[in-house]
């Protein structure tokens, strides 16, 4: 299922918290306490009909994104209740060989059944294809990688060393791995909740 949403990066969870309460949404808020190495503390993913405000608020970047549900339900449709419980966000740079449109292709078409045979402990899947960017960095998307605990998420991403390595060499070609920012480890919740 394919929707179109906004993705606003904040330096500020409590900013993202606020900005989302108004607008309603998903708030996928870093879970580390210190947060200042990490892209972003916070990402909101939803609409808004004032997108001046977004764009004053949101200090790290706004993007329209495409999001692709490649493994269960909409993020939209889900439960409250139902939401997983961590998630990996991985923010992609395109490699400059294949350009933004085919690195994208290669990801949903190439690099999604990848990484749902190799990520066996991941619940839900979802990728945030970059079809615009108001502000911010030039990033080309974000993939969200949802696991029951934050426990599963850090220790069983791949189901072995191969498929681990597979991955990379995937990533390796449709991503500039040295530009791509580190992943960023959150919580997600509906809001408002």
């Amino acid at each position: 299922m394919l929707a179109m949403k906004m993705v606003a990066a904040f330096s500020s969870r409590q900013t993202a918290e606020s900005f989302g309460r108004e607008n309603r949404g998903h708030l996928l808020a870093a879970t580390s306490d210190e947060t200042g190495h990490l892209p972003f503390a916070a990402l909101y993913l939803g609409a808004t009909d004032d997108i001046e405000h977004m764009l004053d608020v949101a200090d790290v970047g706004v993007y329209l994104a495409c999001e692709r549900t490649i493994k269960n339900q909409p993020l939209s449709v889900i439960h409250a209740s139902s939401l997983p419980g961590s998630v990996g966000i991985f923010t992609m740079v395109a490699n400059p060989s294949m350009g933004a449109a085919a690195a994208d292709r290669h990801w949903r078409d190439r690099h999604a059944p990848l990484a749902l045979e190799i990520h066996a402990a991941m619940t839900h899947y979802y990728q945030l294809g970059v079809a615009h960017r108001f502000s911010g960095p030039d990033w080309h998307g974000f993939a969200l990688c949802c696991f029951a605990t934050e426990d599963d998420l850090r220790q069983r991403f791949f189901k072995s060393k191969e498929g681990e390595r597979a991955i990379a060499e995937d990533v390796a070609r449709f991503a500039d791995t040295r530009k791509s920012p580190r992943r960023v480890i959150a919580h997600i919740t509906r809001l408002p909740d």
